[in-house]
């Protein structure tokens, strides 16, 4: 895997993490696509709305004294300069752990810029159990 872009995810979630959408913003590129599926609504978005989106799941994590529980599942090179890293997501709120979480499905590639971007994310949102969460090791750190 490309160094560059093992650094470049290690910010990504570390950004995502603390809820910084300022520097969140330049790691997704203008021309971003995104699906979401929650409860069998499937819904469609772009750059804005994603980070209308962004902004306000930071927002809640702030108000509600919440702390993101990232897992990189998996990485899977598509083709030169792009990557499909699989995610999963759920929080802390007061020091519980919520029941359910969703799993993305985000495409990184890199641009004309030699910088990596965020191009496009599939998620399935809150459609996994605790149950399903507490199987995974997640990295407490992120």
């Amino acid at each position: 895997m490309d160094h560059t872009f093992r650094h470049f995810l290690d910010r990504f979630l570390e950004v995502w993490s603390l809820s910084v959408l300022e520097e969140l913003k330049n790691m997704i590129s203008e021309d971003y696509h995104g699906r979401e599926i929650s409860n069998s609504e499937i819904i469609d978005f772009g750059y804005v709305e994603s980070l209308d989106g962004w902004e306000q799941g930071f927002k809640f994590v702030n108000e509600h004294n919440a702390k993101w529980i990232l897992k990189e599942m998996d990485i899977i090179p598509l083709r030169e300069n792009e990557n499909l890293v699989i995610i999963s997501a759920t929080m802390e709120i007061y020091g519980k752990r919520l029941k359910t979480g969703n799993l993305f499905f985000d495409t990184f590639r890199k641009n004309d810029l030699n910088e990596w971007k965020l191009v496009r994310s599939y998620i399935e949102a809150g459609n996994f159990s605790r149950a399903y969460f507490e199987k995974i090791e997640f990295d407490k750190d992120r």
